[in-house]
């Protein structure tokens, strides 16, 4: 049963591989570039066998606490992103509970992640050759070290999708992850400076956390090979308690989760409106706007979008002060319009299947394309138009604000055109509406990031004109520049969106049953 599940697991991402080649150009280079970055850490590893004890127990100790923690923290915003064996899909089979254990924790281990951690972990073989008791002790404790990680992840991942049941819970969780995502720059430049200043003092926070649950076992072949065996006895005990607990705990998450699957919450009886479909026109592309609105307040899918509107002034805040200056705070307007705008190139296929109403009802494609890009801009614009003015007035340069408005608002109409032509083309793999906003299909990623670059490419030519005209005002301080590059970036960048929409529309229209299949084939 154990190695059926282990199968079934390489046999679901090889059947997934096969839905199209793109995403297995993206497994290829994406473990190319994995295996670079093993390869680094390996002789980075190889290397601390040259220095000094103190050195090598450091950064084995320290950098070994960190990946557990990894393993440990990211189940937690990431709940359903490798969900291959998933337990909710095991209930109505009769495995019996230990078996369902080590297939699990077996198949964590032979994944992508786990694999990566297990040949870095036995690298440290190597940091500590000099010492043949160390070296065996690090054999040992390496394979213990990575069931630390793959069950502790397990378990947490357990806990999460028991406290994150609720929707809300899911929601504010997708939306408030990205925070951190968007400032990870910053935070590592000061996680750098911190241990920077701090340098002398690595070695004591190595042996601190040496005696901890997160590095007692990556610390016991540094015990070793100084020769305090009775520290490393210790910590070696504390190793496997941590793992002899979390197995524990785990196995008791899983029965529970066995013998009572997740389930939604009742929906409570009360009175209850239209919403936005109230407000908007009693036309298709009314309704259309109406949904999409309505997916862009409650769907956490679409949290990746607008959390960048109130992190963005604050990223280039941070930036702005590493060079002396706050001008770069007047790009957050043109930034955040192009963000948005591009954003619903992927709004067909975050309907999913759901876009067989639109075929059913025959809804045009005009009024689909019209109401997806009435719902962003009811928003979108009035933000972008706000955060440019409020740059000006805090970098205090009001003589550019003409010519900032234009490029904001060409770059976010231009943007609309754009989008509104792709997403009637192409279908991406994206997460499936009540999935994880962080899930990924093999390959998806890539492609997604792919077609996200091309498209940049291509708003950056559509909004040239009034980019230039914006730029020469700049430079040579000519006002009559920055109103002429509104004007155009408000006509041009209109007539381009009128465009847009047709031919999206026309697009549409001719490929709706096709995109539905394409749809349909990655559920």
């Amino acid at each position: 049963m154990v190695a059926h599940l282990v199968r079934l697991r390489f046999l679901i991402l090889a059947n997934s591989l096969k839905k199209s080649p793109w995403q297995i150009v993206a497994v290829v280079i994406g473990a190319l570039y994995g295996l670079g970055i093993l390869a680094a850490v390996v002789a980075g590893l190889v290397a601390l066998s040259f220095g000094s004890l103190e050195v090598a127990r450091t950064v084995v100790t320290l950098g070994g606490a960190a990946v557990i923690l990894g393993w440990w923290l990211i189940p937690i915003v990431t709940a359903g992103i490798d969900q291959t064996v998933d337990t909710a899909r095991l209930v109505t089979f009769p495995i019996p509970l230990n078996t369902l254990v080590v297939g699990l924790t077996v198949s964590g281990v032979l994944g992508v992640p786990g694999i990566v951690t297990s040949v870095a972990s036995l690298a440290t073989i190597v940091t500590w050759r000099n010492s043949a008791p160390a070296a065996i002790a690090a054999l040992i404790c390496a394979a213990i070290a990575v069931l630390t990680c793959v069950i502790g992840s397990r378990l947490v991942a357990a806990l999460a999708t028991n406290l994150g049941s609720g929707r809300r819970f899911r929601e504010a969780k997708g939306v408030l992850i990205f925070i951190p995502l968007i400032l990870l720059g910053p935070i590592l430049i000061g996680l750098s400076s911190v241990l920077s200043s701090a340098a002398d003092a690595l070695p004591d926070i190595a042996t601190v956390i040496g005696w901890t649950p997160l590095g007692a076992i990556w610390a016991v072949p540094a015990s070793i090979a100084e020769g305090s065996y009775g520290a490393a006895v210790v910590q070696f005990l504390i190793g496997i308690v941590t793992v002899g607990i979390l197995a524990v705990l785990w196995r008791m998450s899983l029965a529970r989760a066995l013998e009572t699957p997740p389930h939604s919450a009742a929906v409570k009886a009360g009175v209850r409106t239209i919403g936005l479909f109230g407000v908007f026109p009693a036309t298709p592309w009314g309704a259309v706007a109406a949904r999409a609105l309505t997916y862009w307040l409650r769907d956490p899918r679409y949290a990746q979008s607008l959390i960048i509107v109130p992190v963005l002034p604050l990223l280039l805040f941070f930036y702005s002060g590493s060079f002396g200056s706050n001008a770069l705070l007047n790009a957050t307007g043109p930034i955040v319009a192009l963000l948005l705008a591009l954003s619903i190139y992927t709004d067909v296929s975050y309907d999913n299947t759901a876009y067989a109403l639109h075929l059913e009802k025959g809804v045009s494609g005009v009024a689909d394309r019209l109401g997806r890009v009435v719902a962003l801009t009811v928003f979108g614009l009035p933000i972008t138009l706000i955060l440019c003015i409020a740059s000006v007035w805090f970098t205090d340069a009001w003589r550019i604000l003409p010519g900032l408005l234009g490029v904001s608002v060409g770059t976010f109409l231009s943007g609309l055109a754009l989008s509104s032509v792709i997403s009637g083309r192409l279908v991406f793999a994206v997460p499936a509406p009540g999935e994880s906003p962080f899930k990924a299909r093999p390959g998806g990623g890539f492609t997604l990031a792919l077609t996200t670059f091309a498209t940049w490419g291509g708003l950056a030519v559509l909004a040239l004109p009034e980019v230039v005209l914006a730029v020469i005002g700049f430079v040579t301080g000519n006002a009559l520049f920055g109103w002429l590059a509104l004007l155009v970036g408000a006509v041009f960048g209109g007539a381009l969106l009128v465009i847009g929409i047709r031919w999206g529309g026309a697009i549409l229209d001719r490929r709706g049953p096709e995109l539905l299949a394409q749809l349909q084939a990655q559920k």
